[in-house]
């Protein structure tokens, strides 16, 4: 008999873990490995009980799934990734695999193909939705820009976790602590996502990063 798959589950939210591990366990060929809220425990659980793949989201306590993603990559490059995520892929999905994952799930659309996702990842092949596949091939091989009027691209996967941050409502100090690294560092990355979104003050850099948290809650 083939031994099913083993598929380790990232996501700060019980149900969403609770959902996916009754769908996956209920198939011949996949069995969930294990579950977890956080990025350094993700790691450690990887270490641990050796999964062929992980299914992460982008937010969520303790650290960011892009880096959790690098850090996958760079310490067990035998585990795929699947992006499983409420965000916008045309902002994170590009990020997503530039990190090394395999595929980009929205949220919304998980119900419908998740397990057609995982057996293609671990058949070797890439997913991402026909937009967004779309959307690449433009800007890679026809040398087009990407996604328009996405602002938010011009910052850096760690500017865009520290923004993203600010927009749930984290002070300086508990980003600091979030992200493990000093207050300067922080505020640091404020000035530059300033500077390259265009915001005058601190004050304002806070009302857009709300403002597009909340946009980004709407999706």
């Amino acid at each position: 008999m083939t031994p099913k798959a083993k598929v380790l589950l990232v996501d700060d939210h019980p149900l969403v873990r609770e959902w996916l591990a009754v769908l996956i366990n209920q198939q011949a060929d996949l069995q969930v490995c294990g579950e977890t809220d956080s990025a350094p425990k993700a790691l450690q659980m990887i270490g641990a009980v050796h999964p062929d793949i992980a299914i992460v989201d982008i937010s969520m306590e303790g650290g960011s799934g892009l880096e959790l993603i690098k850090n996958i990559k760079a310490s067990y490059p035998k585990v795929m990734v699947i992006v499983l995520s409420m965000h916008d892929e045309m902002l994170y999905a590009e990020r997503a695999l530039r990190a090394g994952a395999r595929g980009y799930i929205m949220k919304r659309d998980a119900t419908k193909i998740v397990l057609q996702v995982i057996r293609s990842v671990l058949g070797g092949k890439l997913h991402l939705s026909d937009n967004m596949a779309r959307m690449l091939a433009e800007k890679f091989v026809e040398g087009r820009p990407s996604a328009p009027g996405s602002v938010m691209e011009k910052l850096s996967d760690r500017e865009l976790e520290v923004f993203q941050l600010l927009g749930r409502g984290y002070a300086t100090r508990q980003i600091a602590q979030e992200l493990h690294v000093s207050v300067k560092t922080i505020q640091a990355f404020c000035a530059r996502i300033k500077e390259k979104l265009g915001l005058p003050s601190a004050t304002e850099l806070l009302r857009e990063a709300v403002r597009w948290n909340d946009s980004q809650q709407e999706k």
